[in-house]
């Protein structure tokens, strides 16, 4: 699939629908009449915008940026795990063990050197040993894993161009 430069048109969306993700991406707390007069729109259609745009699945949820390190979860690594085959099985075996996981924020199912990419947040290195060892090497289906510490975060968005 060829990508997209920012600004771009995308398919289903004129201005006025991409102005509006663009506001809630900023900031998912603005009031009906704060983005309609932000993208120059009476309050009544800016909602209906809004209602459609999540009913068509443009806009999946609203969520407040937590900061990890006030919630004594400063710590961030990154880890590349390897499973000892890709049988549907194993895969659905570990996939339902990481939902279980509090410290795993984030589970993704790559290509390449690993099967799994998974984000831990934890207080500090005796904090992450101890996930490590008591609970993501107990994994189902684990065969290797390497640990990637998160030294500095130089861009962490969830936002997309539109």
């Amino acid at each position: 699939m060829p990508m997209m430069p920012a600004g771009a048109a995308v398919p289903g969306l004129d201005t006025i629908d991409r102005s509006i993700l663009r506001a809630l991406q900023r900031d998912g707390r603005l009031t009906n009449v704060q983005l309609a007069r932000q993208i120059g729109l009476s309050p009544s259609p800016c909602l209906r915008r809004v209602k459609s745009l999540e009913e068509r699945g443009y806009i999946s949820g609203y969520a407040a940026q937590l900061d990890p390190a006030r919630l004594g979860r400063g710590l961030q690594v990154v880890v590349m795990v390897s499973l000892v085959d890709q049988r549907q099985e194993t895969l659905a075996a570990f996939e339902k063990a990481v939902l279980a996981l509090d410290d795993v924020t984030r589970c993704a199912l790559v290509a390449g050197d690993a099967d799994y990419l998974l984000t831990v947040n934890v207080r500090d290195l005796d904090s992450y040993h101890r996930v490590y060892t008591g609970r993501l090497g107990e994994l189902p289906g684990v065969v290797s894993m390497r640990s990637l510490v998160t030294m500095k975060s130089v861009k962490d968005t969830r936002s997309l161009p539109v």
